[in-house]
């Protein structure tokens, strides 16, 4: 075997070792989110209106920003719930790409003002996105 592809493989597996206590604690989370937050609760949450669920799923994300392996779990787990594909797809975007929790950090390194800008676009983004992508997919 080449070098190069033995030194992938190591890495690869490094990757996973990882990630899996990160998958495994997710799939607990949700498993204790489920017991304890009733079924109804997230249909009371999601209104079924295309704008204001992009809104509310974009906020969400923003607020528990994460890593994409994670809010694909999740977002899978809020499908089986009942809320809507904008309302996910909101939140996945929003969930990777604005950071609520890491704006301080950001703020320092990068300036105030980039990082305020950056995180609003990115929030305004996760909506257009949203809502471009259930429309495209209602075309199909």
């Amino acid at each position: 075997m080449d070098q190069n592809f033995k030194q992938s493989i190591i890495k690869s597996w490094r990757a996973i070792y990882k990630l899996l206590p990160i998958l495994v604690g997710i799939i607990l989370l949700i498993g204790l989110v489920n017991a304890i937050i009733p079924k109804t609760y997230y249909a009371k949450l999601f209104s079924k209106n295309i704008f204001l669920d992009s809104i509310i799923g974009g906020g969400l994300g923003s607020i528990m920003a994460g890593n994409p392996v994670t809010s694909y779990i999740l977002g899978g787990e809020f499908l089986k719930q009942g809320i809507s594909l904008v309302a996910v797809t909101a939140f996945i975007v929003a969930w990777v790409t604005v950071g609520m929790v890491q704006l301080p950090a950001e703020s320092l390194i990068l300036g105030k003002r980039f990082a305020i800008i950056r995180n609003l676009l990115s929030f305004v983004f996760s909506i257009i996105v949203a809502i471009t992508t259930v429309f495209i997919l209602g075309l199909i």
